[in-house]
């Protein structure tokens, strides 16, 4: 396949957290792409809801993994999906994730782990298995959902992301003369269910600052399927993620998070 064309329609995408906001809005636009979809996310009955959705509205084969991407047991099944030879996936999505509300050191170590856990140590596993099959296929697009917070020196979240940032673009780098696009996704805020499970005043953010997941998406499939290692979906944003790199750290680490 040529490295900067999109995936054939019918080829199995691969979803994580793919039952609210982001990774919802994935599953829907690749559906709509008409390719198959897994679907990877806690809530069972969720899952199944999601399931439905996609193939009463576009008729998409879907299939459902229940996992907990923050303990082995739920990597391990993912893993074994991403690498049956018998059902290959064309495309991976590592989108979920989790936000912590409070500063670093106020936070239980514990969570910090977990959190660590999904962000890094999981897109890490399940882009190595998704490697597999892609590289001998020498066919494959891996989309990882960081953020732009990824820019800012924002504590442990703003950390991980920035790895998840600096992998996909040396992934991408490697892989893509081998076939593989590799694209870290780097929204601002956008309307989801995140900031409202982790407690967040959304007032925060002037308006203007907030973005529609399916323009995120969109654009971020769009970067993926002409070989960019990094999306920033808006003008805005890409204007405001330029304007970080030359002002001081101390001003672009933002006013601190405030629960509701």
């Amino acid at each position: 396949m040529n490295a900067h064309a999109p995936s054939t329609p019918g080829t199995a995408a691969l979803i994580t957290g793919a039952t609210a906001g982001i990774g919802a809005e994935f599953a829907r636009q690749l559906a709509e792409q008409g390719h198959r979809v897994v679907l990877v996310a806690r809530d069972a009955g969720r899952l199944a809801a999601m399931a439905a959705e996609l193939e009463n509205r576009y008729g998409a084969a879907a299939e459902t993994i229940a996992a907990d991407l923050t303990e082995d047991a739920g990597v391990a099944a993912v893993v074994a999906r991403l690498t049956d030879p018998a059902r290959p996936v064309e495309i991976l999505v590592n989108n979920a994730g989790i936000g912590l509300l409070k500063s670093f050191e106020d936070n239980d170590i514990a969570d910090e782990k977990k959190h660590l856990r999904l962000h890094v140590e999981t897109a890490m596993e399940l882009t190595h298995a998704a490697l597999q099959g892609m590289l001998a296929r020498q066919s494959g697009r891996i989309i990882n959902v960081a953020s732009v917070a990824a820019f800012l020196p924002r504590g442990s979240y703003s950390a991980a992301k920035a790895w998840l940032l600096s992998f996909s673009r040396s992934a991408n780098l490697v892989y893509k003369t081998r076939g593989v696009q590799v694209t870290a996704v780097c929204p601002g805020f956008t309307h989801t269910e995140f900031h409202d499970r982790m407690g967040m005043d959304k007032t925060v953010a002037p308006r203007w600052m907030w973005l529609d997941a399916r323009q995120v998406v969109s654009e971020g499939l769009a970067d993926n399927a002409k070989g960019k290692a990094v999306s920033i979906p808006s003008r805005r944003y890409k204007v405001l993620t330029a304007v970080t790199r030359v002002l001081p750290a101390r001003l672009v680490a933002g006013p601190p998070r405030r629960a509701k």
